[in-house]
């Protein structure tokens, strides 16, 4: 009454296309208070409309995301509906975000964006976390390389010239 044909599935065969991580394992997590007062120290941070994101870096080779949803947002009902979607928009995206790269996100507004348009601004504000923290090593980077080759000479003052 028909014919069956049996396949064979080989899920690690080439020139088959992988599907994409999805998953949102702890090791994507920040969890510990010391990360989070880490990247708040840093002082580097994005923000739109929806969402302000505090970065710092990792020597990991993917992202990290925490979050802080206050009570300023509104009842626990909110603060939890913008944590999923937070999370969901991360999961979603992480391959596109910058590896190496610890997120703190921070809701702005108590009603909810779209998840593709949170997806695309939790985008578009990493990359740009990213160029901030990269310049934000370099400048620390410079500062202990002098501190580390001593005081400089400085130079003695110029005379004045008293024009009176």
């Amino acid at each position: 009454k028909g014919i069956f044909i049996r396949l064979k599935c080989y899920p690690f065969s080439p020139g088959v296309a992988q599907m994409p991580d999805y998953s949102f394992p702890k090791s994507y997590r920040l969890r510990r208070r010391k990360d989070f007062e880490r990247i708040f120290a840093e002082k580097c941070r994005a923000s739109d409309e929806w969402i302000v994101v505090y970065g710092g870096a990792n020597d990991l080779g993917h992202p990290r995301l925490g979050i802080c949803a206050s009570a300023k947002i509104g009842s626990a009902v909110y603060r939890n509906r913008w944590k999923r979607l937070i999370r969901e928009a991360f999961r979603l995206s992480k391959g596109d975000l910058p590896s190496g790269l610890d997120l703190v996100v921070i809701p702005q507004r108590s009603y909810f964006p779209t998840l593709r348009t949170l997806q695309k601004s939790l985008w578009r504000l990493a990359r740009k976390l990213k160029e901030k923290v990269q310049k934000h090593n370099a400048r620390r980077e410079r500062e202990t390389r002098s501190a580390k080759a001593g005081p400089q000479k400085s130079r003695p003052p110029a005379p004045k010239n008293d024009r009176s």
